[in-house]
């Protein structure tokens, strides 16, 4: 069996949020006070994530994201990582965070089959990671990169989200830390997903970033593998370790998506930017095991070919990262 959409798109990636709390507020992600807290019934439990875990992967998906909020908060978590890294059928698990915890648990990830992280980091200086974060410490984010190296990680992916105006000058310093760490950066273009006021402003195209970093450095397009994702890559010629943008706004990679997501609360949705949802609680509670499968095989079919949002306009309706599931 698998999941394929209406435009011959075959599905193979889920990212799965374990909740919508986070101990950070970054300002592109959710407002400064916070989202409203989900009460203990709207979460799904850990038994109910490990079964849509295991239906998505008897319909094809070989990798799975674990995502928030922060993942690392919610108690309970590393035995669920544990049950399905053991999934048969799943090749691939990783988990984003933003590092805050990590030193502490890195060593527990690795143990419960988790096989790669990516870690949000927007700033290399502290004064400015604080700004964006609203109150963030970059020291405990660098201790958490160490700790995963430490403990036999390979290297956590980072991702830098691109702000015109507040980390858009960092771009050359972020391409000297994956030089001199081996490892992989991710530049990501703003995405407008809660529509301020304003938001072109902060808006700095794929193209521009990489002309800055080129500029510097001598960049070769590399393969795109298996935890590629969505990113245009390149390594260095010189050294390990490259660079990935993912062009989100300016240069969508639609046609090549291959992912779904479901919500802490059990929402499905087939598209970042698109308004069509599944809600997946009332038939994992009442429902049966082939309710659910039957129920994910047509929602997939309404996956959209492409969104609409542009770096001029976004049509879509305002969300939050943490409530979908950064």
């Amino acid at each position: 069996m698998n999941l394929t959409d209406a435009h011959g798109r075959a599905i193979s990636y889920l990212r799965l949020s374990v909740t919508d709390r986070c101990n950070l507020r970054c300002s592109y992600c959710m407002p400064e006070a916070g989202i409203a807290k989900s009460t203990h019934g709207e979460i799904l439990r850990f038994e109910e994530l490990e079964q849509i875990t295991e239906i998505a992967v008897s319909l094809g998906i070989e990798k799975v994201r674990i995502t928030g909020g922060e993942p690392l908060i919610r108690k309970g978590l590393v035995p669920f990582l544990g049950r399905i890294s053991a999934i048969p059928g799943l090749n691939y698990l990783v988990l984003t965070t933003n590092g805050v915890r990590l030193a502490d648990m890195a060593d527990e990830l690795r143990s419960a089959g988790v096989e790669r992280l990516n870690v949000s980091l927007d700033s290399l200086r502290s004064e400015t990671f604080r700004a964006i974060t609203r109150g963030g410490d970059l020291a405990e984010v660098l201790r958490g990169l160490d700790a995963a190296v430490r403990v036999g990680l390979p290297h956590p992916k980072l991702n830098m989200v691109v702000m015109k105006g507040i980390n858009d000058d960092e771009l050359v310093d972020f391409a000297l830390l994956a030089r001199e760490r081996g490892c992989t950066v991710r530049f990501i273009e703003y995405m407008p997903t809660n529509r301020v006021e304003g938001w072109q402003e902060r808006f700095l195209p794929a193209e521009e970033i990489y002309h800055r970093i080129a500029c510097r450095f001598d960049l070769v397009a590399a393969g795109d593998g298996r935890s590629a994702g969505p990113a245009k890559s390149y390594r260095f010629s010189d050294v390990p370790g490259g660079i990935g943008i993912i062009s989100a706004v300016s240069g969508h990679f639609c046609a090549g998506c291959n992912r779904i997501r479901v919500t802490a609360g059990g929402i499905a949705r087939s598209c970042l930017f698109a308004d069509d949802a599944l809600d997946l609680k009332p038939l994992l509670r009442q429902g049966s095991r082939d309710d659910v499968v039957a129920a994910l095989q047509r929602f997939v079919l309404t996956k959209p070919g492409h969104h609409r949002m542009t770096p001029d306009q976004a049509h879509h309706t305002p969300f939050t990262m943490a409530g979908i599931g950064g």
